[in-house]
């Protein structure tokens, strides 16, 4: 790092600015001091300033007021906020605001001081261009599986995430279905000071009230009909760990009580129990519900989402970040590929387009289901639009261009062709599983034979063939059972049929199995 840095310290305590000049004086730092907001601005205003560590609080100024002008007039200064330990919330606010991030007076470790001016320092010259360098936490993501992409508003919330990781603070995530919650807070689980303790996860939203008490807090032998042992629950199981709770909004109004209560005192009673069990937990709550909706209307705690909502995190739907598609497309394939034994499986130009287009109402969980779908259905190395499922249907495919004289289109090996015709019979077979599609297919599948038939007579090869149905759904089976090893219950969930049609129909064609 080189000498030429110029540190400015904002507080009103002569001790906070001698403290500063004699831990950085080694450094080499330049550094400037001013006791007040005016003396503050004035210094923002002449000086040219790298890193600016701000008392949130000041007799004349408030420190986030001073964190926007810093920002306004020198956008390149990043920010560090030097708070008490009863502000933390509003500091946690400052980061959102544009902060680089915050520490809690009084200072008990200078090395973490040294270590945070550093980082910002270098966040600072990545910001000015030096790109080279890689986030802190992309190892971290890695590690757990966790491909964020690269749009400006998913490195943002995970940049956030990170720096709130380590901070002994509730976060609430916020998000619509599918978007990555639980992925998102085990990534500020692995980022944080608990990583050597577990991480615990429960669905509140997916238990009725008497077993989600149960399952949250734990319950005495004989507490009610079927204890027949003594259980922990998972405050207990989590202790010094995270403890996230999805879907906080289905919870009722009596867990509520009960959890604001652990929140509040770090105590809680399993189910039937007298004694009061201590525990330290970080609670991560998420919900894709409006959860200041649910406080007017009643139906949510208002004291209860005040303490989860010190830090929000806000995901962005798929649809908000489309840029990332091919980049979670390709996660997604070198996950599966085992699964398939497809070391080297692409999606055509023609079938990334189509989602690419698509709405992604299911977000990334659609995405991830999409891309092991088609998987299976593809038989070669190219996922092409055919092998897609019947959403996509609708749209128009871009392979008539062919028939203009587009030479990249004629220029398509005979195997890949081959591929994409018998992946399209698949699709066929899938679409016709529901007799309700039938009417919609027959007239495409009748121009279909019929432009086959005049391609072969113009061609004078000989067209002496039927398209029949049946032979093509036996076909398809026998393809489905094959790929799936014989197991009927995976074979019937890829052709998209129950159990015991499938028996039936490996019964009427004399299939093995």
């Amino acid at each position: 790092m080189p000498n030429n840095i110029n540190i400015l310290i904002i507080d009103d305590e002569v001790d906070v600015g001698n403290f500063f000049r004699r831990l950085l004086r080694r450094k080499a730092y330049d550094l400037t001091v001013a006791l007040s907001g005016k003396e503050a601005r004035e210094q923002i205003n002449t000086g040219n300033f790298h890193v600016a560590m701000v008392d949130l609080k000041l007799p004349d100024a408030d420190g986030l007021e001073l964190l926007q002008e810093i920002k306004s007039v020198k956008p390149n200064c990043e920010v560090i906020i030097m708070t008490g330990y009863s502000t933390a919330r509003t500091a946690v606010k400052a980061i959102q605001s544009g902060a680089f991030d915050y520490i809690e007076k009084p200072f008990d470790d200078i090395l973490v001081i040294e270590e945070l001016i550093e980082k910002a320092l270098e966040f600072g010259k990545k910001m000015l261009g030096d790109t080279d360098t890689q986030p802190d936490w992309l190892p971290i993501a890695a590690r757990i599986g966790y491909e964020v992409g690269n749009s400006p508003a998913m490195l943002r919330l995970v940049s956030m995430a990170d720096k709130i990781a380590r901070k002994n603070i509730n976060v609430l995530i916020q998000g619509e279905t599918g978007t990555g919650k639980e992925v998102l807070a085990n990534f500020i689980h692995e980022a944080g000071n608990r990583t050597e303790y577990p991480f615990v996860a429960v669905n509140c939203g997916a238990l009725p009230e008497n077993l989600l008490e149960s399952e949250l807090f734990g319950h005495e032998k004989g507490s009610f009909t079927g204890a027949a042992n003594q259980r922990k629950g998972i405050f207990e199981l989590a202790n010094k760990g995270t403890l996230f709770l999805d879907e906080i909004g289905e919870a009722s109004l009596s867990i509520q009580v009960k959890l604001l209560r652990v929140l509040e005192t770090g105590e809680f009673m399993r189910v039937g129990g007298e004694k009061p069990i201590h525990t330290d937990v970080r609670v991560i709550a998420a919900t894709n519900v409006d959860l200041e909706k649910a406080v007017r209307d009643k139906t949510f705690r208002e004291d209860l989402f005040y303490r989860l909502d010190v830090v929000r995190l806000l995901i962005p739907s798929l649809r908000e970040h489309k840029k990332d598609i091919p980049v979670l497309v390709n996660y997604f394939l070198n996950k599966f590929k085992n699964k398939y034994g497809s070391e080297n499986m692409t999606f055509s130009k023609e079938a990334m387009e189509l989602l690419l287009e698509h709405a992604w109402p299911g977000n990334i969980r659609e995405l991830a289901n999409t891309v092991d779908q088609s998987m299976a259905l593809c038989d070669g190395q190219i996922i092409l639009p055919a092998h897609l499922s019947k959403k996509f249907s609708g749209k128009k495919l871009a392979v008539d261009s062919g028939a203009n004289g587009d030479d990249s289109v004629k220029n398509i090996p005979v195997n890949e062709i081959k591929s994409y015709l018998g992946n399209s019979l698949s699709l066929i077979k899938i679409l016709s599983a529901d007799t309700e599609n039938l009417p919609e297919l027959l007239p495409v599948l009748r121009e279909l034979s019929e432009e086959l038939k005049k391609l072969c007579d113009d061609q004078e090869v000989c067209a002496n063939y039927s398209l029949n149905l049946q032979e093509v759904e036996s076909i398809t089976v026998a393809r489905a059972l094959s790929r799936c090893k014989g197991n009927i219950s995976v074979a019937a969930k890829l052709l998209g049929i129950g159990r015991n049609t499938l028996y039936r129909k490996i019964k009427d064609y004399g299939l093995s199995v």
